[in-house]
């Protein structure tokens, strides 16, 4: 079995999701208000939901394509959200996503993540391009991409679909050669 990397910041523990985290999966990622703020995760989030995500974080990473990560912080370890790449290998790019509970938004754990995550990206993984796209009601999420050094790429106007309607998305990215 390939190890999947564990990435510590200042505060936060980056570690691979557990089997046993499911229950605090479904706890933060099934809040109605994570899933409107994010493109991938569906509301409702089932504890089947929980448990598929992590059962296929082992298969993805050894595939070379993901690497998803318990955002953890505390002395208790509480997960407080999760944060990974989607890997192209063929075009040494990769796509960020993130999410953090509603009782810890607005402190800053975002960022710290994503920088550990981006600095993987670049120095282990050695790709040449990290971008992350937003909602663009979200703006918060685009500061954060644009404090980790990333540029506004432009917008992609009407597409996804959120509860129906039709949203606008910005896209970020940051090139090695940037950093």
């Amino acid at each position: 079995m390939i190890v999947r990397p564990t990435l510590t910041t200042q505060r936060l523990v980056l570690r691979p999701y557990r089997e046993e985290d499911a229950a605090d999966v479904l706890r933060v990622a099934g809040d109605r208000a994570i899933a409107d703020t994010t493109m991938r995760i569906p509301h409702p989030y089932a504890h089947s939901d929980a448990v598929a995500f992590i059962a296929r974080q082992q298969e993805n990473f050894a595939g070379g394509r993901s690497i998803q990560f318990a955002m953890t912080g505390g002395a208790d370890g509480e997960l407080l959200g999760g944060i990974g790449l989607e890997i192209d290998p063929d075009h040494a790019s990769a796509e960020l996503g993130y999410y953090v509970a509603v009782p810890h938004w607005g402190k800053g754990y975002a960022f710290e993540a994503a920088a550990a995550v981006v600095a993987y990206a670049f120095e282990v993984k050695h790709l040449n391009r990290v971008h992350a796209h937003h909602m663009s009601r979200n703006p918060a999420s685009g500061r954060i991409l644009q404090k980790l050094g990333m540029r506004h790429e432009g917008t992609l106007r009407e597409h996804i679909m959120k509860w129906g309607v039709p949203e606008n998305v910005e896209v970020y990215a940051i090139l090695a050669s940037d950093r």
